[in-house]
């Protein structure tokens, strides 16, 4: 499973930690703000809090986040050479 890591969008930082399926909770400001799920590489869900059931909302910041999820490449751990 993906680590957890940070992605920023504007000023705003986020901590992103995967739960595998596509999904993910997301951190704002060091508190848990909203679990998120990709439907397409443009469209990501925002989960019911109660039920963990889609919203099918249309969210610009779920968006953006999520296009921050896709575009995140890992950095490298440096392996020792023999």
């Amino acid at each position: 499973m993906q680590q957890p890591f940070d992605i920023e969008i504007g000023t705003t930082a986020y901590a992103v930690f995967p739960e595998g399926n596509d999904t993910y909770v997301i951190f704002k400001d060091g508190k848990e703000y909203v679990e998120i799920q990709k439907d397409t590489d443009e469209q990501w869900l925002k989960l019911d809090p109660e039920t963990a059931l889609p919203l099918f909302e249309l969210d610009e910041e779920i968006n953006a986040i999520g296009r921050a999820i896709t575009a995140y490449v890992p950095e490298e751990e440096d392996e020792e050479e023999d």
